[in-house]
């Protein structure tokens, strides 16, 4: 296990790999399908741009790197390792450092996974989704459902640790047909297991059909039946909500995300990768370039794909922590939001709306933290929205 010290949010760096075999319908994430990738080059490149930051951070201790997309799984485990490895050069990292990739059952073979663990990964999030084949091809997988039990299976033999995701709200579910799917994955969850709400994003395949009333998803009491029953099935499993979209047993969380959510530092490199770093005692946000040739040929030109990186003035700063902390079901330390900003919770709330949805009991306040209540989480939109200042 890797147990968390809440008072540490750490010092994570992401990698973004932007391809993918196909796009999925309901992905508004930076991916991209190309027939060909260079990948001598694109090493060359997140390389380069690694010892960009490496520059700006020096001293941080690295404590979770983290593979994401895109698929990263679609890599060269070379280009993994040869970043693992220059991490480890440039920065001090943790004896207990987190190294996941994301991967889906379509591009995931034995000795593929055995080079990875080799390059250093030492744990797996899967895309999974879904655990029927008519839910699969909905979703635009590639994958069906004996592929994906045999990647799950093929995981919990070669890492340590491992996850996977499953998406729920689709049209037409049932609270019922959900239940029996949750009861399946839990024969394969061991530790961690992600199960997302379907949303439907601008941009993505699925926004016209929706908009034309061709795609209907559950409406609101039974999305909000479906997440109650996720709650009470994956807690009574023994594997409780941690934060709103992840649970865990104690000491399998996912350190990398745990550092975003605690509004940690992060290095992002990779197309339309974002970041936050603090520098001088100053917080700044970095973004990437988000189109794959615009940002290799940048890198290879300055160094870097990034636009200037953009101060964020303690207000910001406050709220942001806010928006990510509330997430958690640990809530927000209110000591974190002092050592952040150098303000209490009252400068950054309206005091009014924050004792009404304490009093109708979404919220509760401790001399500690502010924590979402279940009630609170499942209205976490609402409740931001409401207190806010």
């Amino acid at each position: 296990m890797f147990p968390v010290s809440v008072s540490d949010p750490g010092f994570a760096i992401y990698v973004h790999w932007p391809f993918c075999k196909s796009k999925c319908p309901y992905c508004d994430f930076n991916s991209h399908v190309r027939e060909r990738v260079d990948h001598d080059r694109w090493r060359a490149g997140l390389l380069r741009e690694l010892d960009h930051y490496a520059d700006l951070t020096a001293g941080r201790t690295v404590t979770s790197i983290f593979f994401g997309g895109g698929t990263p799984s679609l890599m060269e485990p070379s280009t993994v390792g040869a970043i693992i490895d220059r991490v480890a050069q440039r920065w001090p990292v943790t004896d207990r450092l987190e190294v996941s990739l994301e991967a889906n059952p379509t591009s995931v073979e034995a000795d593929k996974f055995r080079a990875f663990r080799s390059a250093g990964i030492n744990r797996v999030s899967l895309g999974i989704q879904a655990l029927d084949d008519a839910s699969l091809k909905f979703l635009g997988r590639q994958h069906n459902a004996a592929e994906a039990t045999g990647a799950i299976e093929l995981a919990a033999r070669t890492f340590d640790r491992f996850s996977f995701d499953l998406i729920y709200a689709r049209p037409g579910q049932t609270v019922a047909a959900w239940q029996t799917e949750l009861a399946r994955a839990l024969d394969y969850a061991v530790g961690h297991l992600s199960v997302y709400q379907l949303t439907i994003e601008e941009g993505t395949a699925f926004y016209p059909l929706h908009a034309r009333g061709d795609l209907v998803l559950p409406d609101e009491d039974l999305a909000g039946d479906l997440y109650e029953a996720t709650q009470s099935q994956l807690t009574a499993a023994g594997l409780p909500a941690y934060e709103i979209s992840n649970h865990a047993r104690p000491g399998e969380e996912s350190r990398h995300n745990l550092t975003y959510w605690r509004y940690g530092d992060y290095v992002g490199i990779g197309p339309g990768a974002h970041g936050r770093l603090t520098l001088d005692g100053e917080k700044f946000a970095t973004r990437a370039h988000r189109a794959p040739e615009i940002w290799l040929e940048r890198v290879e030109r300055d160094g870097h794909g990034a636009a200037a990186p953009d101060p964020i003035d303690r207000d910001a700063r406050g709220t942001e922590l806010m928006m990510m902390g509330l997430r958690l079901t640990e809530g927000v330390r209110l000591a974190r939001l002092m050592e952040e900003t150098g303000r209490t919770l009252d400068d950054f709330v309206d005091p009014a709306a924050l004792s009404r949805l304490i009093d109708a009991g979404f919220l509760t306040r401790g001399a500690e933290r502010l924590v979402a209540t279940s009630e609170g989480l499942q209205r976490l939109n609402a409740v931001l929205g409401a207190i806010l200042a």
